[in-house]
């Protein structure tokens, strides 16, 4: 096929439409104004059309590899695929439950073990857990003053008085409480829950998705006002504000 003048093409390795490559392909164009280079490695199917336009050559080239990335892509898409569900969530089955003392600080001790976690530091031994919880007991009952106007509606009972009673060291947390540790971590957190159907976990409920989705803390709740923490394997970490 015939080029404009400044233009030059080179083909090596002969190759059929769609075929496999049996040795490396070496495609080639120059002109004034682009100088492309195109390296195919053995095993890569190659789809290439040419036309002529009034400006010149113009020419489309399709690459499908067996790269590592393509290899990765349909490899979570075929675990996605594979992942059971139940009352359509994606049910866990790799995770591992931190045991949590029931001294009513249950819920702020497995949020502060997990915000541990999610930044990569060691899990804290029980002295320092307990101190973390009652931390962040503390900055959660700043936090629903702070938020007065957007929470009061949601709290039972008057509010100031709900406050006051969730500053004491042994008043068990919930949702609400949730909520706002949440924002004061500034991190997403996930509560989850055993399946009786699968056998496995499934998320109930989500805090913070403005924080991110990735990575979330995560709890587990037992139905009758108990959270231990949980840890599920992970790909990145992020930095605590606790």
């Amino acid at each position: 096929m015939p080029l404009s003048k400044g233009h030059s093409l080179t083909v090596r390795s002969r190759h059929d439409h769609g075929s496999l490559v049996k040795s490396c392909l070496d495609i080639s164009l120059r002109s004034p104004k682009l100088n492309v280079r195109l390296l195919a490695p053995c095993q890569t199917r190659i789809q290439w059309s040419q036309r002529l336009a009034s400006a010149g050559l113009f020419i489309g080239l399709v690459c499908c590899s067996s790269s590592e990335p393509v290899r990765a892509d349909a490899l979570e898409a075929k675990q996605h695929q594979e992942a059971s569900y139940s009352h359509g969530k994606i049910v866990c089955n790799d995770y591992s439950v931190i045991g949590i003392p029931g001294d009513g600080r249950c819920l702020f001790r497995s949020v502060a073990h997990g915000a541990c976690l999610r930044a990569g530091k060691p899990a804290p031994d029980e002295k320092c857990q307990r101190e973390l919880a009652d931390e962040l007991r503390a900055r959660v009952a700043d936090e629903f003053v702070k938020r007065r106007k957007e929470t009061e509606w949601f709290i039972e009972g008057d509010f100031d008085t709900y406050v006051s009673n969730m500053r004491k060291p042994h008043v068990w947390g919930g949702e609400p409480e949730l909520l706002m540790a949440a924002h004061v971590l500034q991190m997403p957190i996930t509560v989850y829950m055993r399946d009786q159907d699968s056998g496995g976990l499934i998320s109930i409920a989500e805090y913070g998705q403005e924080y991110g989705k990735d990575d979330p803390i995560k709890v587990l709740y037992h139905g009758f006002g108990h959270y231990d923490a949980l840890h599920i394997p992970r790909k990145t970490g992020a930095r605590s504000r606790l």
